[in-house]
């Protein structure tokens, strides 16, 4: 029995415990850890947070030209001016239902600019077509009453003629005729009437609508829907006497006050060197229209008014503005050396003219001294020939950012 149970001890399975894995390998932890770090180092320093960019190369440039050395010989200040600039109105007292310019928009001559109410001017025209109707109605009603009459004066005197139908007969007939000849007149002269007072109304429909009067942009607008409008001024200042004001931006020029001690220095055609306020390393090229013909005796000045010779969108109405009454002496041909850019690769900042050059990976901003000829720049200092220019600086660009070069060309 003993023998037996032995042998059956023996037949037992022991189910050992299996060993554990993170004892036996406790650096594993470490090395998948280390892994993720070098991973993740690894993606930091691939990415690449810099700026996409075209690059152009600067050219030297040589400009062989005839200038004129003439000194200024009166210098002046004054205002950009439009001379064609318009308040636009209305014809009749209103109220205002619906505006649609904004300032800055741009409107061609005749474009809608506002609506007003028309419900009261609308019925009156309505009224003034069934009047119309109503006397065209009456005038076929005559014509028809005078065709009748006129056949019957016709039988009348036919019978007269056999001896059936008596003088009176006759006149009776004749005299119907004749006044409705008359009331044909009248009835005409009612259409013509109501054919006027209906194009009457007609236009004064067509005043409830607020058109432009010329081509231009809107520089201020001065009534909103709901308000009253009237071309003229009304007490109390709850009456707007205006919708807009639009400027004709291609009739632009200067306007200066010269003291009249000085006013022999300057004459019509006169070349003029202007420069904005705003700009003041812009020489814009002027000649002067006219001397107005006229002091002003309280100040002693004569005006002059002075056209640009040059239109950009950057002159603004009412801008102040320098100007420099020029003397040509002489004639010298002078070399100017430089390079040249794209006008594109420029940016203005506080009057300034500023470029970013490409170097090392970065971008580097230079301040420069150029004057601008077509779709070219021309660098007189600040970039030397063969230097890499940023063209169309991004607007997250500025000195020192990280740059990546998409696009190169000489």
């Amino acid at each position: 029995m003993n023998q037996k149970s032995d042998l059956i001890s023996q037949l037992r399975i022991d189910h050992e415990p299996e060993p554990d894995q993170s004892r036996q390998f406790p650096w594993i932890p470490l090395v998948v850890a280390l892994v993720l770090l070098v991973a993740a180092g690894g993606w930091w320093l691939s990415r690449d947070d810099s700026l996409p960019v075209s690059i152009v190369t600067a050219q030297a440039a040589t400009l062989d030209e005839s200038v004129d050395l003439g000194s200024s010989v009166l210098d002046a200040s004054g205002y950009v001016t439009a001379r064609v600039r318009a308040t636009v109105s209305s014809k009749i007292t209103a109220k205002v239902t619906q505006v649609l310019i904004e300032e800055g928009m741009t409107v061609e001559q005749g474009q809608v600019l506002a609506y007003l109410d028309d419900t009261m001017t609308r019925a009156q025209y309505n009224l003034a077509e069934a009047q119309l109707e109503r006397a065209r109605t009456a005038l076929n009603e005559t014509q028809v009453l005078l065709a009748e009459a006129r056949r019957q004066l016709k039988r009348t005197n036919d019978l007269a003629g056999k001896g059936l139908a008596s003088e009176a007969d006759q006149d009776a007939d004749a005299s119907r005729v004749e006044a409705l000849q008359a009331r044909l007149a009248i009835g005409r002269d009612d259409v013509r009437v109501a054919e006027n007072a209906l194009a009457l109304q007609a236009q004064s429909l067509d005043d409830t609508v607020i058109r432009a009067p010329f081509a231009g942009v809107v520089v201020a607008k001065a009534a909103q829907p709901g308000e009253m409008i009237s071309p003229i001024s009304a007490g109390g200042g709850f009456t707007r006497t205006g919708i807009c004001t639009i400027v004709d931006m291609d009739s632009l020029e200067i306007e200066v006050d010269v003291n009249e001690a000085y006013i022999d220095r300057v004459q019509a055609g006169q070349e003029v060197t202007a420069r904005l306020d705003a700009y003041p390393d812009w020489q814009i090229p002027s000649q002067v229209i006219a001397i107005i013909p006229t002091a002003d005796r309280q100040k002693a000045t004569v005006r002059v008014r002075i056209g640009f010779l040059e239109k950009d969108p950057r002159i603004l109405p009412d801008m102040g503005i320098k100007v420099s009454f020029m003397e040509v002496e002489q004639l010298q041909s002078v070399t100017r050396t430089g390079v040249t850019i794209p006008a594109t690769a420029s940016r203005q900042d506080n009057g300034k003219t500023l470029v970013f050059v490409a170097r090392d990976g970065v971008a580097q901003r230079r301040s420069v001294r150029a004057s601008r000829n077509g779709e070219q720049l021309l660098v007189l200092s600040g970039i030397q020939p063969g230097e890499r220019i940023i063209d169309n600086p991004p607007p997250g660009l500025s000195d020192g950012s990280a740059i990546r070069i998409e696009d190169e060309s000489s």
